[in-house]
């Protein structure tokens, strides 16, 4: 079989080539958790993160991204 030129073929890759390809997420319930998870983590490691309020920030961006995720959007 031939290969025209308008026929792309598709190549696995390798073990020297890295594929670096990321995508965000166009579930916003769980891009909302993936936030909140970045944010609860620096909070804990590094206190300099820490302000006022940022409590009830990420209480409110849990509660979105609970609702959200029971919405399946």
């Amino acid at each position: 079989m031939t290969e025209t030129p308008n026929e792309k073929k598709e190549s696995q890759p390798t073990h020297n080539e890295r594929n670096i390809s990321m995508e965000i997420t166009k579930n916003t319930g769980m891009l909302l958790l993936g936030i909140w998870l970045v944010v609860s983590g620096l909070v804990a490691l590094v206190p300099a993160v820490y302000f006022n309020g940022l409590g009830a920030i990420l209480g409110i961006l849990a509660i979105a991204a609970g609702i959200f995720i029971l919405m399946r959007k």
